[in-house]
């Protein structure tokens, strides 16, 4: 599919492309109509009935892009559906421009459209109130098609929905297979911070570093004994896998399995007691976990016997 605005111009310059689908895009609120374009209801109507046709004749599928869509007034919207199909469109892309929709209205709009019309209908939609992937499932949920994503949200403005988000939403909230596999997806994810000069945010769910790392606790100690009891999702869907640090909300497991994984020593429950007050106490005055040298370095103020022989290694 290629973008294009709806005029004859831009459509003739997807003549040849080799693509199977163009988006037409035509604002369809009175705000932009009138006070962007200087036009009115009647004059939209006529660019898809005159225009639609265009792009057909070159042998392209025809999507019509509402564009701010969720600020239409609804009954005009779904006259643009009609008349689209009327014309031969395939699809309507709904567009809540500027990210003003929750889930239940995003549910509904989509729902009332579908029975308007028989055409596909795809979901785009923006993070301004943080609600792009939740409208997008809602959406799916009232009849959407197709969905627009990007990697990690980006996107103008707050960005658009996430693609790994709306996946594994899709898979884990719908029981719906998108047909995108995302096993290789932290390496994408990595390639795509780089790429585009915005890093991952450490909360940033499913990607971000905290996203599969625990330090608390009962989630800890949860999670050794059975990965299901702390885990919605299964990281290595992601290519990931759960990352257990050390900090102030750390026990004594915890630190039994860090030394044990990172330094090769078994401890018992006293020592590892003696050594978990040192990791909350430097975690508390570093604001980070430590490294393994700080492990190193607690066997010492705990006279462990072991002490000297694991600092020369």
């Amino acid at each position: 599919m290629v973008w294009a605005r709806i005029s004859a111009r831009d459509i003739d310059q997807c003549r040849d492309l080799g693509v199977v689908m163009v988006d037409v895009s035509l604002p369809v609120p009175d705000q932009h109509l009138a006070r962007k374009l200087g036009k009115d209801r009647p004059w939209a109507l006529e660019q898809i009935r005159r225009l639609v046709p265009t792009a057909r004749e070159l042998g392209l599928a025809v999507c019509v892009g509402a564009e701010d869509a969720s600020r239409a007034d609804p009954a005009f919207l779904r006259q643009v559906a009609t008349t689209a199909q009327a014309a031969g469109t395939q699809r309507l892309r709904f567009a809540d421009t500027i990210g003003l929709l929750d889930p239940f209205s995003a549910r509904v709009r989509i729902r009332d459209l579908t029975r308007a019309c028989d055409l596909e209908l795809e979901m785009h939609a923006h993070d301004d109130l943080g609600l792009a992937t939740a409208n997008t499932l809602a959406a799916v949920r009232g009849g959407a098609t197709h969905v627009n994503t990007t990697v990690h949200g980006l996107g103008e403005w707050a960005g658009n929905a996430a693609l790994e988000e709306v996946v594994m939403g899709l898979k884990h909230l719908h029981g719906l297979t998108s047909g995108v596999e995302l096993s290789n997806f932290d390496a994408l994810s990595r390639l795509v911070a780089t790429a585009s000069g915005r890093p991952v945010a450490w909360h940033k769910s499913l990607v971000g570093d905290g996203a599969f790392t625990h330090e608390a606790g009962i989630h800890v100690d949860g999670l050794l004994k059975d990965p299901r009891n702390y885990q919605g999702i299964d990281p290595a869907e992601l290519g990931r896998k759960h990352h257990l640090v050390l900090g102030k909300h750390s026990g004594k497991g915890a630190v039994r399995r860090a030394y044990a994984e990172l330094l090769d020593l078994e401890l018992e429950p006293a020592q590892a007691e003696q050594l978990l007050s040192l990791v909350r106490r430097f975690v508390t005055g570093t604001k980070h976990t430590p490294h393994i040298l700080d492990l190193r370095h607690f066997l010492a103020e705990i006279d462990h016997p072991q002490a000297s022989l694991v600092q020369q290694c």
